[in-house]
């Protein structure tokens, strides 16, 4: 989790240097805006100062002093499984187990629980993994160079990864989409 903290801090004096703004003035910002919740501060950043979502979303949760950004804190990768497939999502478990028993094969990642999701990376993140609703588990990948399809969508640049795959069954969890992740794990770097 070092390089973890250590990946947010460097973020954060991106963020300043992208912005000419220090962390203090930008945490004066988002107080005197008046928004309390997450997503309104996050949209504010990105209209008022042109942030991207991931820096945005970073900013919002320090200065809002959360856990980080989205993070399950003190629950093993397991634990932050157990809780985001269960009621009514349970179901889709298999999916998300069938994947990693796939990306095992890749060689060595971590795992990083989120509240949501799971981030998979090498030396940067190259997946995040997570039920997107009761009946869809979603595929962020972070890639270059994939050719866009009905099935692997495109996302406007900004976003927190390039591409996205829906998947409502184990069965979707076929060759065509493990070479897409193994791709933006090869790329993700060791």
């Amino acid at each position: 989790m070092a390089d973890l903290d250590k990946a947010a801090a460097t973020q954060l004096a991106n963020i300043s240097k992208r912005t000419g703004k220090s962390l203090e003035e930008l945490t004066t910002i988002v107080k005197g805006s008046g928004l309390a919740k997450h997503g309104e501060i996050v949209a504010m950043l990105k209209t008022k100062l042109g942030m991207g979502h991931g820096d945005a979303n970073m900013l919002a949760h320090v200065v809002r002093a959360s856990d980080g950004p989205g993070k399950a804190k003190d629950l093993s990768a397991d634990q932050v499984l157990d809780a985001l497939y269960a009621g009514p999502k349970a179901g889709l478990r298999p999916i998300h187990d069938k994947l990693l028993v796939a990306m095992g094969k890749f060689g060595d990642f971590e795992q990083a629980p989120r509240k949501t999701y799971v981030s998979y990376r090498r030396r940067k993140q190259f997946a995040m993994i997570g039920p997107a609703t009761n009946t869809r588990v979603e595929v962020g990948l972070n890639a270059k160079g994939l050719k866009a399809t009905d099935r692997l969508q495109e996302l406007p640049a900004g976003q927190m990864c390039n591409y996205k795959v829906k998947l409502t069954d184990a069965r979707d969890v076929d060759a065509e989409l493990i070479a897409w992740i193994k791709a933006a794990f090869t790329q993700s770097g060791a």
